[in-house]
């Protein structure tokens, strides 16, 4: 049996807590009953967070060397007398997840005590949370994707301004989640927003225990679903990872709440970019951000991704026309923009996606945005549609290299220059690194001229999408 270490000899997550010393694992202070292999296989969970561990690793921590037992059965019974401790589970996990043919990966955030949860104020401003020292947080990405495409859940907003937590959402089917839950939601929306690694796991964390507070409040599975499907963009999460949570966490809310609308939309959104199958992406993720509509009709950002989502069904003008109405009624609000510059681009209509480019740039003060954006205007006010592709490609290149730039919007920008080769390359790499924007591909007519290319077809059958000719 190999030794292995934790950071703190007490360590919380969620509104659990385990000390090593005395082998206790209690819960909001009361103390659990589990047993000593469980335990221990918590212990070793926690001591390499986010880490895939295989159960050869499993073996060598919890037996020593020379015993011979059914380990397979007991790595299993192991786990699974974990998770009713925790009262996790195994199909919507919070803590353990299993990783099909590899093993076991402990997933939620963790951290020394400092404040018990149960015990730090609801937020009226800036929440309390003097000496939380935070261990699993990630560092940036190597990259921000451009597209982003959340926003303030409407309840939050009264958060920000300072309102009591009375204004937390309550199912309309009736349930009420207890004060505790309710507060503890409340918290992860208000990290949730920073829109940071930091903030993010920090919400993360609060959902969670809002969840183990109060496992029927469904809002917190969209809390879950929000966080999950924004840590694969401000941290090192990759989209294979983060999607399926998020998927998971999303429809665990429907089932608790048909009615939530923010659940709906948190299913098509992680429906559209995490499953690649566009066969069954898009109609599903349509019929979810319809059915959004449906039990929200006012919702900004439940209307802006229906845009987003009719444009890679190929409902082009239809999408423009609910987009244009939400920038004119919502100008300060940055996703029709970005959504609209998207549609005229693959309408080539460039005057209006330079147009929507620059108001997208400047509500996002994004420096390299600005400068790409500017280079293009120059070039296209100099030479037309060849002139701005020719003056834009050389500062995507630079910020390609430099992570700020996503390899298919490279690939764009080469089919669009007739250069077949470096299309397809990048084409590949957007496939290989899953960048979601590839999802859009049926549709986006800028790829005509590389549409015999074997590289593009292949792309093209593995996303489950039809060639046809253009």
């Amino acid at each position: 049996m190999q030794p292995y270490q934790v950071s703190s000899p007490v360590i919380r997550f969620g509104v659990f807590e385990v000390d090593v010393r005395s082998g206790e694992l209690r819960r909001s202070g009361v103390k659990v009953k589990i047993q000593d292999l469980p335990l221990r296989a918590l212990q070793f969970l926690l001591s390499r967070p986010n880490e895939v561990l295989s159960r050869e690793e499993f073996r060598r921590a919890l037996w020593p060397d020379g015993v011979f037992v059914d380990f397979d059965h007991g790595i299993s019974s192991a786990i699974n007398r974990l998770r009713d401790a925790l009262g996790d589970s195994a199909d919507n996990p919070l803590f353990i997840e299993t990783v099909e043919r590899r093993g076991y990966r402990w997933i939620a955030p963790i951290q020394p005590p400092s404040v018990p949860a149960a015990e730090e104020k609801p937020i009226t401003g800036a929440p309390k949370v003097a000496g939380v020292r935070w261990k699993w947080v990630l560092p940036l990405p190597a990259f921000l994707l451009l597209f982003v495409a959340w926003v303030l859940r409407p309840e939050f907003s009264a958060v920000k301004a300072g309102a009591s937590t009375a204004t937390a959402k309550v199912s309309p089917q009736g349930h009420q989640p207890n004060p505790q839950a309710r507060d503890l939601y409340l918290q992860g929306r208000y990290y949730w927003n920073q829109r940071t690694p930091d903030g993010l796991h920090k919400a993360l964390d609060y959902f969670t225990q809002a969840i183990v507070s109060d496992p029927g409040y469904a809002q917190a599975y969209v809390g879950l679903a929000d966080s999950y499907n924004l840590l694969r963009e401000y941290t090192l999460m990759p989209s294979t990872e983060a999607y399926p949570r998020a998927l998971a966490a999303a429809k665990r809310a429907v089932e608790l709440d048909d009615q939530n609308s923010e659940a709906h939309a948190s299913v098509a959104f992680a429906s559209f970019y995490g499953m690649w199958d566009g066969a069954t992406a898009v109609p599903e993720s349509l019929a979810e951000i319809e059915r959004a509509q449906a039990l929200d009709p006012t919702s900004k950002a439940i209307l802006s991704d229906k845009g987003r989502i009719l444009i890679g069904a190929g409902r082009r003008e239809e999408a423009i026309s609910l987009l244009k109405q939400m920038a004119a009624a919502e100008p300060e609000f940055v996703s029709p923009h970005r959504y609209l510059r998207y549609a005229y681009l693959l309408q080539g209509d460039y005057p209006d996606y330079l147009a929507e480019w620059k108001k997208e740039a400047s509500l996002l003060q994004d420096k390299a945005m600005i400068a790409l954006e500017d280079a293009a205007a120059k070039g296209y006010a100099a030479g037309g549609a060849n002139g701005m592709l020719q003056n834009l490609l050389p500062l995507q290149e630079k910020y390609y290299r430099q992570g700020l730039v996503s390899p298919y919007c490279l690939a764009e920008t080469y089919a669009l220059m007739g250069n077949k080769e470096m299309a397809v390359r990048y084409l590949k790499t957007a496939y290989d690194n899953h960048d979601e924007r590839i999802l859009g591909l049926e549709g986006d007519t800028e790829f005509a001229p590389i549409q015999d290319e074997p590289t593009y077809r292949t792309v093209m059958a593995q996303l489950g999408f039809p060639i046809v000719k253009r």
